[in-house]
């Protein structure tokens, strides 16, 4: 394996990893107002279903978004009329990293929310503010940390994914394969080198991206 393998691997990682952080955070951000402001019988069981993706065993989400994308699924039909094929793309793995990385970003959001005092909401209201005006220009910008944190746990969640992945998207070289699961394969080959260069790529990339939010989040200075 040369630089320029690494190089590839790396930059489909990251695509995929923003590709699937920018799908997640309007519906994490969505979501997580309606549990927070919202009053709605079964709020317990909507929690417990954002939630489910992170403690379920990947492989096992892998194996639902392939039942649901694949030709014999339930979208069969579509598929058929379009002739695309999802699984087994890098579109699959940015979706298989999305629904990792969603409760992740949702709690975050759901944290930021309820720490956002009514009271603000409540002015903006009485001033003239639509209730969509209003989230826009006063709670989403008191909220703004928590939000961006969560897409940052999102991201990182999302460069590091394997499971649900190698099981609806595969490792295919060029196409599909991230770092996470280029280590595994080339593991599994005995290239132990190849495998420690992805690691370090992987390593480096996770620890700049946390550290790199945890300074502009939390305001740190050099």
């Amino acid at each position: 394996m040369n630089a320029e393998d690494i190089l590839g691997i790396a930059r489909l990682t990251l695509w995929i990893g923003a590709a699937a952080t920018v799908a997640v955070v309007p519906v994490a951000v969505l979501v997580a107002w309606c549990l927070v402001r919202r009053k709605f019988r079964g709020k317990s069981l909507v929690r417990a279903l954002v939630t489910l993706p992170m403690v379920l065993p990947p492989v096992a989400v892998g194996l639902g978004l392939l039942w649901l994308l694949g030709r014999r699924g339930p979208l069969a039909a579509l598929w058929e009329a379009t002739g695309v094929d999802f699984v087994f793309t890098a579109w699959a793995a940015a979706l298989a990293a999305a629904v990792v990385g969603f409760p992740l970003a949702t709690r975050a959001c759901e944290q930021a929310f309820a720490a956002v005092d009514t009271r603000y909401e409540q002015l903006a209201r009485s001033l003239g503010l639509s209730p969509v005006a209003s989230f826009f220009r006063v709670t989403l910008p008191l909220a703004k940390r928590g939000v961006l944190y969560g897409a940052l746990l999102c991201f990182t969640r999302a460069i590091g994914e394997f499971g649900a992945t190698a099981v609806v998207a595969g490792i295919i070289p060029g196409r599909t394969e991230t770092l996470a699961l280029g280590i595994w394969s080339r593991v599994q080959l005995g290239e132990d080198s190849a495998a420690a260069a992805l690691c370090a790529v992987s390593f480096a990339l996770g620890l700049a991206a946390m550290w790199a939010g945890e300074r502009w989040l939390r305001g740190d200075t050099p």
